[in-house]
C-alpha cells in the first residue's frame, strides 16, 4: 500500500514538477524569447534637425532669427512591461510577416491592438499637460494626435508644437516623470522687425504635402514660403544628421549603429541698412507705395513696400482674419510693390527714351522741337497734349529732360518707330526682369507692333508709338527696375540689383550688363537734365532736391492711372479726382551728381505729381543718409562749387 502510495505520489510529484517547468517556460523563458525576438527586428533612423541659419543687415543686426523653446510629444505606443507573453508572441508573428512583406515589396499594415496606446491614456496626459499649461487648449491637441495616429505610425505624435524656453523651464522636471510625455528641444521662427522688412526677408511656414516631397522638408516641418527665405531656403535651412539604431517592434532603442551630423545651416548678410529700412517706412506712413536705395554697383541698401504685413503671422500658420486682411486691403499689403508692382513708368522712362533716339538715328538727337503745347496725329486729327498746354516753344534734349516736354519725345519716337524703341529699351532693362535675388519678380511691359497684335488681335497705331515714349499706353515698369536703369544712367553700367553681401565669409560679387551703342555726348547731356531737374529754375523736383548736403540728379514722373481724354483742351487736377483715380508719382536720382554712389527711386501711388509727393520722402532718405555718414562732405561741397559754374548743355564728370 505504502509503495503504491509513494509511487503515486512521485508521478504526482513529478506531473506538477513538468506543469510547473512548462508553464515557467511559457511565462518566463518564452516570454524573454518572443520579447528579445521583438526587441531586435528593424533598423530606425532618428533625424536631427538643423537649427535654420540667421539674417543679418551690414551691420549685424537680426533681421530673422530663432527663438529656443521645445515640442511636446505623445508615445502612441503601449508600455513593454504591460504587454503579456501572448502579446508578444503576437509581435513575434508579426514581425515575421512584416519581413517578408518586405521580401516582396509589398505594404504591411501593424495590428494597432498590439501597439497602440488606450484613448484614456492619451487624454489622461493631455490633461496633464493642460494642467501645467492653461492656456494650452485640450481639444486641440486631442485632434493633433489623432491625425496622425495610425496602426502602422511608432513615432511620438506632436501635440504641442513650440512651447517657449522661459515657460518651460519649471514645468520640465515635472513633466519628465511621465515616461509617455517626450520633451524635445524646438526653434522657432521669429521676425524682431515685424512689417518694416518682411517683403525682403518674407517668412517660414509649415511644409505642405508638395514639398513635403523632400525628404529634408518632411522632417524639418518648415520651408520658405517667400523672400529671402525661400529664395535661399536651402542655405539657410541646412541639411538633417541621423542616428541609425536598432529599435524594437514598440519603437524602444536597443543598440546605436551609427551618428551622422547635421549638414550646419549658414547665415546671411546682407546689403539692407535696417535703419535706413526702418526710416523709409516711417516716411510712408498714410501712404501706399515702395521705395528702393541702392549703391550703383547693385547694393540694395533698403527696399521697402508700403503697406506691408508682420511675417510672424505666417509662421504658426496665419489666421483666417489676417489673411482675409490681407486679401481684401485696397493698397495690397501683401504685394511686393519693389519687385511685383507693375506701373507706367511715365516721364522716368525719357532718359531711356532719348537714348533709344540716338541708339537708333544718327544726328536725331542735335534737333530741336518746338511745343506749342501738343501735336495731332494721324487723319482722324487725333491731338496729344503735352503737359503744359502751354507749351515749352524751342526744346532742345536738356530741356525737354529738365522740363520734361512730351512733345519733344512725341515726335522724336514717330521718327524712330515702336519696335526700334522697344528693343532699345529692352538692353536697358525694360521689359526683363533685373535678376535680383527674390522669387516672383515682375519684368513689366514694353510692347511692340507683335506683341500687341499677339495680345489684343489689334493694329498698332502711330499714336501708340508717341504716348509709349513718355511711359504711358501699355509701358509698365517696377521700381526695382527703375532703381536699376537709373543706376546705369549715372554710370553706364547696368548692374544686377543683390539683397545678400554675404553668405557666412563668401561675398557676393558685383555683376553688370552691357549696353551696347551709347553715345557718351548725349548720355552727358541727359544726366545735365536730370541735374537741372534737381537743382535748376524750371526743373521738376527743385523744391526738395536743391536743398540738400549733396548734390542730386534725377528725374520726376507722373503715372495715369485712368485713361484722361487727350481732346480736352486741359488736363484734369489730380485733387480733383477721386483717390484711387490719381496719378501714381513717380522720382529717380542718383548722388552724388558729380561721383555717383547711390540710386534712390521713390514711387507713391496715387500720389499726384512726383516732385510734390515722392520728393520730400526721397530727401528726407538723402538726410538720413548724410547723417549717417554715406556721403563724403568734401565731394558735396565740390560738387556745389562746380555746379554754379555750370549752365551749358553738358556738365564735367
Amino acid at each position: 500500500m505504502n509503495n503504491r502510495y509513494n509511487i503515486a505520489l512521485i508521478f504526482f510529484s513529478l506531473f506538477w514538477f513538468m506543469l510547473i517547468s512548462r508553464l515557467y517556460q511559457l511565462g518566463i523563458q518564452e516570454d524573454d524569447l518572443y520579447k528579445q525576438e521583438a526587441m531586435n527586428i528593424s533598423q530606425k533612423k532618428i533625424f536631427v534637425k538643423p537649427v535654420r541659419g540667421e539674417i543679418l543687415d551690414r551691420h549685424g543686426k537680426l533681421l530673422a532669427m530663432n527663438d529656443i523653446g521645445f515640442v511636446i510629444k505623445i508615445d502612441n505606443n503601449v508600455s513593454i512591461d504591460k504587454k503579456t507573453p501572448a502579446q508578444w508572441a503576437a509581435i513575434k508573428k508579426e514581425n515575421e510577416l512584416a519581413e517578408k512583406a518586405k521580401k516582396e515589396g509589398k505594404k504591411f499594415v501593424r495590428n494597432k491592438e498590439l501597439h497602440a496606446i488606450t484613448s484614456q491614456e492619451v487624454e489622461g496626459l493631455v490633461d496633464i499637460l493642460v494642467k501645467e499649461f492653461p492656456d494650452l487648449k485640450k481639444e486641440k491637441m486631442m485632434k493633433a494626435f489623432y491625425a496622425k495616429y495610425s496602426g502602422y505610425n511608432h513615432k511620438p505624435i506632436a501635440v504641442v508644437d513650440f512651447i517657449p524656453y522661459e515657460q518651460m523651464i519649471g514645468a520640465y522636471t515635472r513633466l519628465n516623470i511621465y515616461p509617455k510625455i517626450i520633451i524635445e528641444a524646438e526653434t522657432k521662427r521669429y521676425y524682431p522687425h515685424g512689417d518694416k522688412v518682411s517683403h525682403v526677408i518674407g517668412y517660414v511656414s509649415k511644409s505642405n504635402d508638395k514639398e513635403n516631397n523632400d525628404s529634408n522638408v518632411s522632417v524639418i516641418g518648415v520651408i520658405g514660403k517667400a523672400g529671402l527665405e525661400k529664395q535661399y531656403n536651402n542655405i539657410l535651412q541646412g541639411n538633417l544628421g541621423y542616428k541609425l539604431i536598432k529599435v524594437s517592434a514598440t519603437n524602444q532603442e536597443v543598440e546605436t549603429i551609427r551618428n551622422q551630423p547635421v549638414l550646419e545651416n549658414q547665415d546671411l548678410r546682407l546689403n539692407i541698412d535696417m535703419g535706413l529700412q526702418s526710416r523709409i517706412y516711417e516716411l510712408f506712413y498714410g501712404q501706399a507705395g515702395a521705395a528702393v536705395v541702392m549703391d550703383v554697383n547693385g547694393d540694395v541698401i533698403a527696399a521697402v513696400s508700403y503697406p506691408s504685413f508682420d511675417a510672424n503671422w505666417f509662421v504658426d500658420g496665419i489666421t483666417g482674419e489676417r489673411w482675409k486682411y490681407l486679401m481684401g486691403h485696397l493698397d495690397y499689403p501683401f504685394t511686393n510693390k519693389f519687385i511685383s508692382g507693375t506701373y507706367p513708368p511715365g516721364s522716368t522712362i525719357k532718359m531711356g527714351s532719348a537714348l533709344a533716339f540716338g541708339m537708333n538715328q544718327q544726328g536725331l538727337l542735335d534737333s530741336n522741337e518746338h511745343c506749342s503745347g501738343g501735336i495731332t496725329i494721324g487723319r482722324s486729327g487725333h491731338r496729344f497734349r503735352c503737359w503744359n498746354n502751354r507749351g515749352h516753344g524751342g526744346v532742345d534734349l536738356r530741356k525737354a529732360i529738365r522740363e520734361s516736354c512730351d512733345v519733344y519725345f512725341y515726335n522724336k519716337n514717330l521718327q524712330i518707330g515702336i519696335d526700334k524703341w522697344s528693343k532699345s529699351l529692352h538692353s536697358m532693362g525694360f521689359g526683363e526682369k533685373t535678376g535680383i535675388d527674390l522669387p516672383n519678380e515682375k519684368k513689366g511691359l514694353i510692347p511692340t507692333q507683335e506683341w500687341k497684335q499677339k495680345r489684343f488681335k489689334q493694329p498698332w497705331f502711330a499714336g501708340e508709338t508717341a504716348i509709349a515714349a513718355i511711359g504711358q499706353g501699355y509701358d509698365l515698369a517696377t521700381p526695382m527696375q527703375l532703381a536699376r536703369y537709373t543706376a546705369f544712367l549715372a554710370t553706364k553700367k547696368l548692374p544686377t540689383p543683390h539683397l545678400v553681401h554675404k553668405i557666412v565669409n563668401k561675398e557676393v560679387m558685383p555683376e553688370y550688363q552691357s549696353v551696347p551703342n551709347i553715345d557718351d555726348k548725349y548720355l552727358n547731356t541727359i544726366r545735365a537734365g536730370m541735374y537741372d531737374v534737381c537743382n535748376s529754375g524750371g526743373g521738376t523736383a527743385v523744391g526738395h532736391m536743391s536743398r540738400l548736403p549733396i548734390i542730386v540728379a534725377g528725374k520726376t514722373g507722373t503715372s495715369q492711372v485712368v485713361k484722361i481724354a487727350q481732346g480736352n483742351a486741359k488736363r484734369a487736377s489730380e485733387s480733383s479726382m477721386d483717390y484711387y483715380s490719381r496719378s501714381h508719382a513717380w522720382l529717380t536720382t542718383y548722388a552724388p551728381f558729380q561721383k555717383p554712389k547711390y540710386v534712390v527711386t521713390v514711387l507713391v501711388e496715387h500720389g499726384g505729381h512726383g516732385g510734390s509727393t515722392s520728393g520730400p520722402i526721397a530727401a528726407e532718405i538723402y538726410r538720413w543718409m548724410a547723417a549717417h555718414h554715406y556721403f563724403d562732405e568734401k565731394v558735396g561741397k565740390l560738387e556745389l562749387n562746380i555746379s554754379k559754374e555750370t549752365n551749358n548743355s553738358t556738365i564735367r564728370r
